[in-house]
């Protein structure tokens, strides 16, 4: 029976091409979709559950807030880590990851010296590849770190630097004092593992002094921890409520003497309003379930795209079945001679609703086979869009598998189910009579046309605002010029010379300025506690603040075009060691009208006095995701504190930049031969901090074009069974002198009202979901009208087309054969 049910659905299927050739395709496209979302939410949501006891580790995260300023962070003071083992049994072990500056590698071939800058080199503990279990191709994860001198490496690091040969053993090179370490571990391939945290080399993290001076320190949060708990601990419900609820007490006798050192009565502090919490975050939540949690070492995603992209796929499947029905209802005025017939033979209705489920499951079987090979061919062009480097293997797993012969049965049971129950309750006598000479479906269908429209709109107003935001982001003032700004990086590496480099390539041509800094925007800042020592009359005194700096020479303002409100910038012509310049937002915190002449206390250091000399405009440090913080410039001979990195910053006039390039490379290498010129422009640098963004939005814009796609192709599909329908009408209309004109106005003006009210519909559901994603960003645009008129006017206008194709086709059809139709 259920092949009999099958032959019949695929003679069906070569009689109506175009029905079938237009349901197949909305169907294909909107499996093909479902599978390439299904296998991006199935990456997003393993990560790090490859690790063994997974769901025993957490990540120790500190919430602090000092004065105005609060952060969340993925970061520990080295000694969290020990003080969770040795004060609570409920953790059994922990272990950390400290990522050094930029460094030099070098390796010693037959082939000569090699070196290369290596920004991904991590400093970890001993047992570091004991908790977190990244798979070791060589090497035993309980000794590889053990020794000071050794190191681990990734697959591309050993063809880097030692080719086809064997690495394990071979000694590379590590940093100015080229400290020599010996190769104990080769990892597997980590391009395609699902973890948040990913490198090119370990290394042991007593190799590094500053982490070893900071141990007594609870403030320098510059590590992360990850605690594994007992099996008990994990496993019994509110055990880790329990846990964190006595962290405070254990707070407040580990920390009291670190913040005593730094001028910070730990008693006092939190009596200020101030806090310094520890919470445990579960391993497997990191990568989505982050939030606001900074953290530079883990790749971050967002739970919320899951629920986008769930929901694109959803809808996008719905609006191909909506097709498939749609379609089927049309045909049932065909069909109802052969469905009453089947009933005097003696067919039952259930028998006949099986019959048209069939019909449903074999269209979509025919998708699925197209949809997979779809997949297949595209998924690398999906990859290059998303960001991903899923492999073509990950269509064959067996989860997705599953989810594919799910989305199948769903796809075609939604499709399927009413054109089955509605075509099969005609009565055979009424049928058979000719009866009944209409079929009364349009309230559903034109619901269904409504609907599919309501979502193309929806995802057209979000794509266009989307892309609009981000357009704001690149083109915003931020308080700085960032065109034509080349950054050096590594100039530390310069030692000495790297005053006199600055100034030999600030005399070349087409450069305006250049300036040596700590830091640079996009590439983070030192953080520390101040203590404002002054207020002005009627203002309370000030509270304490936390301060992003970096340490700057003389022309960084000038380099940047900073803009200085209030008094000046640094000048060689005064003694500035213990000058300070703030931005409007440090002072707004402060409760400084008039900064100019005002101190701050720093209480590291010497806890030296700064006097404020000037106020800059307020600048964006990081993207427009994140809101402005209070932001000092401190100058290079202050010597306040050392952050061991340094950035030459300069300005250029030229439209050829290479030539330039070029040139101050030639420089560099006088003056460093063993570190590689590295440099970026701060434009680009911008730029990627936006990358997950534009992914997001060139994602959602393919999705967009698919969707509108599919909706057209289903009013396709209607007008041309409409003007079927009505040949004998178009035909005695144009007898009658109907021109061409009329006869399309006629045939589209139903549908367009459709297309209307669909706009009516989707204006406030697109209103409500971009003004909720825009809420990510700290500075953003007001959603703006046009974006509605355009998604309007493109709606209309496509749909236009679409109908416009079928309906010419009808009106100037010759009468005379009209009017032969049977």
């Amino acid at each position: 029976m259920i092949r009999n049910y099958f032959k019949i659905a695929w003679r069906n299927l070569r009689k109506n091409k175009l029905y079938a050739v237009i349901s197949i395709i909305g169907l294909t496209i909107g499996l093909t979709v479902g599978v390439l979302i299904m296998i991006w939410i199935q990456d997003e949501m393993s990560y790090d559950k490859i690790f063994k006891d997974a769901e025993q580790i957490y990540r120790v995260n500190v919430d602090g807030k000092m004065g105005d300023n609060s952060f969340y962070a993925g970061y520990t003071p080295p000694p969290a880590g020990a003080a969770l083992v040795d004060n609570f049994p409920e953790v059994e072990s922990y272990t950390r990851i400290y990522r050094p500056n930029t460094d030099v590698l070098e390796s010693k071939t037959d082939d000569g010296k090699h070196f290369f800058n290596e920004p991904e080199i991590y400093a970890v503990d001993p047992n570091f590849l004991e908790i977190l279990t990244y798979p070791l191709a060589q090497g035993d994860p309980k000794t590889c770190l053990q020794e000071t001198n050794s190191i681990v490496i990734t697959p591309q690091i050993a063809q880097k630097y030692f080719g086809s040969n064997n690495p394990m053993g071979k000694i590379l090179y590590y940093g100015k004092n080229k400290q020599p370490l010996k190769v104990t571990g080769v990892l597997k391939d980590l391009t395609n593992l699902a973890a948040t945290v990913k490198f090119d080399m370990l290394m042991p993290v007593n190799n590094f002094e500053e982490v070893a001076y900071f141990n007594w320190s609870w403030v320098w949060l510059n590590m992360a921890t990850y605690v594994k708990l007992t099996d008990q601990a994990a496993k019994e419900p509110n055990a880790l409520a329990r846990l964190e609820s006595k962290f405070p007490e254990m707070l407040r006798t580990q920390a009291a003497s670190a913040f005593d050192r730094i001028g910070q009565p730990y008693d006092e502090f939190l009596k200020n309003g101030n806090h310094w919490d520890i919470h445990l975050q579960s391993l497997t939540d990191i990568h989505l379930r982050s939030g606001d949690i900074v953290s530079t070492i883990s790749d971050q995603g967002n739970i919320q795209n899951i629920y986008i992209f769930g929901l694109i796929a959803f809808f996008i499947i719905v609006l191909a079945c909506v097709n498939f029905t749609n379609l089927a209802t049309a045909q049932a005025s065909k069909r109802r001679k052969e469905i009453g017939i089947r009933k005097v033979l003696g067919s039952l209705r259930g028998q006949l609703i099986r019959q048209f489920l069939a019909e449903a499951f074999l269209y979509t079987i025919i998708s699925a086979v197209f949809a997979v090979s779809l997949v297949a061919l595209i998924l690398p062009s999906f990859n290059a869009l998303s960001g991903k480097t899923i492999p073509l293997s990950s269509i064959f797993s067996n989860g997705i598998w599953l989810i594919l012969l799910g989305m199948t049965v769903l796809t075609a049971f939604l499709a399927g189910i009413y054109p089955a129950f509605y075509l099969t309750s005609f009565n055979p006598v009424h049928v058979l009579k000719g009866s009944i000479t209409s079929i009364k479906v349009g309230v559903l269908r034109n619901g269904l046309i409504v609907f599919q429209f309501v979502v193309a709109i929806v995802m057209v107003i979000s794509s266009l605002v989307i892309f609009t935001q981000l357009k704001f982001a690149q083109h915003r003032d931020l308080g700085y010029d960032k065109e034509h700004i080349l950054v050096i990086n590594n100039t530390e590496k310069l030692d000495v010379g790297a005053e006199t480099f600055r100034q030999e390539i600030a005399a070349l041509p087409h450069v305006k300025e250049a300036s040596i800094s700590t830091g640079i925007f996009t590439k983070g800042a030192f953080g520390d506690f101040y203590v404002p020592q002054t207020s002005e009359s009627n203002h309370p005194v000030a509270k304490d603040i936390s301060l992003s700096s970096y340490l700057v020479d003389d022309h960084f303002i000038a380099t940047l075009n900073l803009k200085v409100e209030k008094g000046r910038g640094f000048n060689a012509k005064f003694n500035d060691s213990l000058s300070v310049v703030i931005n409007e937002t440090a002072a707004k915190q402060i409760g400084w009208e008039n900064p100019i002449g005002q101190k701050i206390r720093y209480p590291g250091g010497n806890m030296e006095y700064y006097t404020v000399i000037g106020v800059v405009k307020d600048f964006n440090l990081e993207s427009l995701h994140n809101t402005i913080l209070p932001f000092a410039l401190f100058s290079k001979r202050s010597k306040s504190y050392d952050t061991d990195v340094s950035f030459i910053s300069l300005k250029y006039k030229s439209d050829d930049p290479q030539k330039l390039i070029a040139a101050i490379e030639n420089k560099w290498k006088n003056y460093q031969q063993d570190v590689p010129f590295d440099y970026s422009f701060l434009n680009d640098d911008l730029n990627a901090a936006y990358s997950s963004d534009r992914q997001m939005a060139s994602l959602f814009g393919v999705f967009t074009a698919l969707s509108i796609f599919v909706a057209c192709l289903g009013l396709f599909g209607l007008v041309a069974f409409t003007a079927q329908q009505r040949t004998k009408e178009i035909g005695i209309r144009k007898v009658l002198g109907a021109r061409v004109s009329g006869i399309v106005k006629l045939l589209s003006m139903d549908f367009l009202r459709l297309i209307i009210l669909a706009l009516i519909v989707a204006s406030p559901i697109a209103w409500l979901a971009m003004n909720h994603w825009l809420q990510d960003f700290a500075y953003r645009i007001a959603i703006p009208w046009w974006t509605f008129v355009v998604a309007g006017t493109a709606a209309l206008g496509i749909a236009l087309v679409t109908i416009s194709f079928q309906a010419i086709k009808a009106a100037m059809a010759n009468p005379v054969k009209s009017l032969r139709t049977e």
